[in-house]
């Protein structure tokens, strides 16, 4: 390492260090301030048990209506709609063509202000409600794919906007947990839908003449629209205009975002903030990234097809769909959880995807049941579990503007949405069981995501040094890893891993033995701990 960068680092360090004597907080390397505030800490409180759970419920009900048709699939849906070859393929991919159109100017309007939100995503999960319903009454293979498309419309403004949310209301390092804890529900949603359709075939198939994958529609439809009018009440606005808060708890919450955001600018209005997206060079790293994350996690639609390929009944194979799905939950609230408290990226992602690439090079190699079985363990929980700390990477990355921010958001998720336009066409029959294609191209999309975190990494390191060179003074900095190195560096780490160990014991033996065994995860992947203990490298600040 040169001496200019370690005199950037040691300089940068110390900058933090007097700051945290003079404002009489914690901050970390990126100038991240832990809450010690009490006011702070209820009102943190008072939006998790507000925000989180409608949200959540809210995103369980999007990816249990936009999946119902995988398993819709092992009850005769193809054969009732007279599909052929690839058309179940192509009613997948355009369910994701709608987000091409309505995630930017979506959140280009939510960004604005002149809609609430609360009522804008309520009437969204409204809409989409119904059109999911309607795909009780299709008959044909026109019918599916139009009523697919509709859904995308309807369904896409919901994650962006959810992103954006919490962009508003939390800083850097809480907003990774959030995001994880909502990705969860993707994941449950996921895990328990073999439970309800085996429950809804097995018990209201051919119920007035109506086969049990039509009533499977028609139930979830109908929930979710119950549940998006209760949304309208219980979400947020923006911190400023929130009615459930107090005049004292608005405002603070509108601080503690302004403090925590890097380059913090004036809002200049929807256009200007998709222009400075748009110029910002690291947008289409991001974009890169996730496009390559979600391509590996291309097997979410097909996952009961893949469970299906190992032999098991239609009824065996909807509820081993099940525990990979709870543990990859897990796993991502884990990682999310640990990516939030260290303020670190680049590991978590690199860890993640690499389980995630060794479960897709099982999947290739052998046949035998248990170790396929145990594949899907793997790749599903580590393809799953970057997904917060990617989102949430790009929320502190490129928050310099409410617009900027909400707009960069919808922008990743378009083009990482577009691969779920072309990778159902890596899953054709004929590739069963294996699906040698697919899993082969996963297992390049994970090792793609892996070299995009370290570019962006290394992007980082020399964007914070020209900032200290260029004179600028404030303690805030771009969050990757930590910059202290060695056993310093590791010793750090440790106690941070320790300090939450210590508060999940005290709320659960669940979370507390997780965040336990991660503690060594971390250890023995820690490239500082192995270059101590070869006493053969030193590494950059990352």
């Amino acid at each position: 390492m040169s001496d200019d960068k370690k005199h950037v680092d040691a300089a940068h360090i110390e900058q933090v260090d007097v700051l945290k004597e003079s404002l009489g907080q914690d901050l970390d390397y990126s100038g991240a301030v832990s809450k010690s505030d009490p006011k702070e800490i209820a009102l943190v409180r008072k939006l998790d048990f507000r925000i989180m759970p409608t949200l959540w419920i809210m995103y369980f009900l999007n990816y249990l209506d936009r999946n119902t048709i995988a398993q819709a699939r092992l009850d005769n849906l193809e054969s009732d709609l007279g599909l052929e070859g690839n058309q179940y393929n192509t009613c997948i991919s355009i369910l994701f063509v709608g987000y091409l159109f309505m995630q930017i100017p979506s959140n280009m309007i939510m960004a604005t202000g002149k809609v609430p939100p609360s009522t804008y995503m309520g009437v969204c999960m409204m809409l989409w409600a119904v059109v999911s319903a309607c795909t009780a009454l299709v008959h044909d293979y026109k019918g599916l794919v139009l009523v697919r498309f509709f859904l995308d419309i309807a369904e896409a403004p919901y994650y962006p906007g959810a992103l954006f949310m919490l962009s508003l209301f939390y800083t850097r390092k809480e907003l990774a947990t959030r995001l994880a804890i909502l990705y969860s529900g993707n994941i449950i949603a996921t895990s328990v839908s073999g439970l309800i359709a085996v429950a809804t075939f097995n018990t209201l198939s051919d119920v007035h003449g109506i086969s049990g994958w039509r009533w499977l529609f028609i139930i979830e439809g109908s929930v979710t629209f119950g549940i998006a009018m209760i949304s309208i009440f219980l979400l947020p606005n923006h911190p400023l205009k929130t009615t459930w808060l107090t005049p004292e708890e608005r405002e603070l919450a509108h601080q503690r975002i302004v403090r925590d955001t890097v380059g913090m600018q004036e809002n200049k209005g929807a256009r200007a903030g998709f222009m400075q997206a748009v110029r910002d060079p690291r947008l289409y790293l991001f974009c890169l990234m996730q496009n390559l994350h979600l391509s590996a996690c291309g097997f979410n639609n097909f996952f009961p097809t893949v469970i299906g390929s190992l032999g098991f009944s239609r009824t065996i194979t909807l509820v081993l769909t099940c525990p990979p799905y709870l543990v990859s939950g897990v796993a991502g609230v884990v990682v999310g959880l640990t990516s939030g408290k260290l303020n670190e990226r680049t590991w978590h992602i690199t860890v993640s995807m690499g389980i995630a690439a060794v479960g897709f090079i099982i999947s290739c190699i052998t046949l035998n049941t248990g170790a396929r079985y145990l594949s899907c363990f793997l790749f599903a929980s580590g393809a799953y579990a970057v997904n917060s700390v990617i989102l949430g990477w790009v929320s502190a990355t490129l928050g310099q503007t409410r617009e900027k921010k909400a707009i960069s958001l919808s922008i990743v998720n378009v083009v990482a949405n577009a691969s779920y336009i072309y990778t159902p066409y890596l899953y054709p029959k004929t590739d069963g069981p294996r699906y040698l294609t697919a899993m082969s191209a996963n297992t390049a999309f994970a090792v793609g995501t892996i070299a995009c975190a370290w570019g962006l990494r290394i992007w980082l390191v020399r964007t914070n040094k020209k900032n200290r060179d260029d004179g600028i003074t404030s303690a805030l900095a771009y969050a990757y890893c930590s910059p202290k190195r060695g056993a310093v560096g590791w010793r750090a780490t440790q106690k941070g891993v320790e300090e939450m160990f210590s508060s999940a014991s005290g709320q659960g033996g669940l979370l507390g033995a997780f965040v336990y065994h991660l503690h060594y995860m971390f250890q023995f992947c820690s490239i500082e701990f192995l270059a101590d203990i070869l006493g053969a490298m030193r590494v950059g600040p990352a």
